[in-house]
């Protein structure tokens, strides 16, 4: 789906040099490189804070211990997303709630948050999916209504920006109290390995975040927290700061993507291109047609028989997987979700696309759903 060998001969020489300065200084964890990263990408989100880790599943695990979220305390998510959303939630032995999403731009329904609401809320994890972001002036005000914490997970989404009701913009993952994301290869700003990153405006939160992804210390073997080990290397520090002098490119390169294929596929009776809200920009990480009539794996098939790679995200809904069978979800539940792993496909979506490829992937897409 993403073609990282013709990304990176466009940088090549950029990023081998950056590789053997690491090599050559062998300042292989916290060095110079990482604390250049945290800084420079702090710049680009406007957050005040920007603690790099290992990966984004790390990112939010972190983020939870810092808050304090106890056994037992509810946390709600999206049921149409990555498990590792959930998987955390799982994992600190807290309570994963689910619910339903909106159906235009696939995000949390703000409205199926709140009914969602018990005693036992703390917290909120909205999932900015596919490149854009959740509706964000809804979900804090439920949060600040009913004292929760909120934590962004914009894996998919950095670089996007959120425009509130009174016109000010915030970038995803610098509006919650905590934002995550993740550096895995196929991102937009992605490494050549893992890596993942936390955003905070909180100072005291910061420091709490810093200690917990070191093995709960602030000072070397003086432990103050339980902690974990969670750090980005060096040599992708180096990769993600060449990276992200061109994020905006990047981006801007996926959604000339998305707009040949919203031209391609307008109006067509039988597929569904991706709806944008009016309040985000979208970074397009995935795009994501929702097919009727259409049987899904066959065109899968027929695409693939073509050279013409694309997935699906996400097959099984997170409260029909058999890790989180739970009594409280039925199938049926979660209309929006259950349809939507039903019906969605994802095209092929990098930077190096150009038009000769998107005509070859369009008018194959159309030729199966006219037959």
């Amino acid at each position: 789906m993403v073609d990282l060998i013709s990304q990176y001969h466009h940088i090549k020489n950029e990023v081998d040099t950056a590789i053997i300065n690491v090599m050559e200084n062998a300042a292989f964890i916290n060095g110079p490189e990482v604390k250049s990263f945290q800084s420079e990408l702090e710049q680009y989100t406007g957050s005040q804070h920007v603690i790099p880790c290992a990966n984004g599943t790390d990112a939010l695990q972190i983020a939870m211990m810092a808050l304090g979220l106890q056994p037992g305390d509810e946390v709600i998510t999206a049921s149409f997303t990555y498990v590792a959303t959930a998987e955390v939630i799982a994992l600190l032995k807290l309570t994963p709630v689910l619910v339903d999403v909106d159906p235009e731009t696939f995000n949390i329904n703000p409205a199926a948050i709140e009914a969602a609401i018990t005693s036992k809320t703390k917290a909120i994890v909205p999932v900015h999916l596919f490149g854009q972001c959740a509706d964000m002036a809804k979900i804090m005000e439920i949060a600040q209504k009913h004292n929760l914490f909120v934590i962004e997970d914009t894996a998919q989404a950095i670089g996007a920006w959120y425009t509130f009701p009174d016109g000010s913009k915030k970038q995803a993952g610098t509006i919650g109290h905590i934002g995550c994301t993740s550096f895995f290869p196929s991102k937009n700003l992605g490494c050549y390995g893992d890596g993942g990153a936390i955003f905070t405006n909180d100072a005291a939160l910061a420091g709490k975040i810093r200690m917990i992804a070191n093995h709960g210390q602030s000072v070397q073997y003086y432990h103050d927290e339980i902690g974990v080990n969670s750090r980005l290397d060096s040599i992708q520090a180096a990769i993600l700061r060449i990276k992200l002098r061109r994020l905006n490119q990047y981006n801007e390169a996926r959604n000339k993507v998305a707009n040949h294929y919203d031209q391609a596929f307008a109006n067509h009776p039988k597929i569904k291109t991706p709806g944008r809200a009016a309040n985000s920009t979208h970074v397009f990480h995935q795009y994501t047609l929702r097919l009727n009539g259409i049987n899904r794996d066959e065109l899968k098939t027929w695409l693939a028989a073509k050279e013409i790679p694309a997935m699906i995200y996400y097959p099984v809904p997170l409260h029909m997987q058999k890790a989180y069978t739970d009594s409280r979800y039925k199938e049926g539940m979660f209309p929006v979700t259950e349809d939507l792993c039903k019906c969605v496909i994802s095209l092929p979506m990098q930077t190096e696309l150009d038009d000769e490829q998107l005509a070859y992937i369009t008018s194959n897409i159309l030729e199966f759903c006219n037959q």
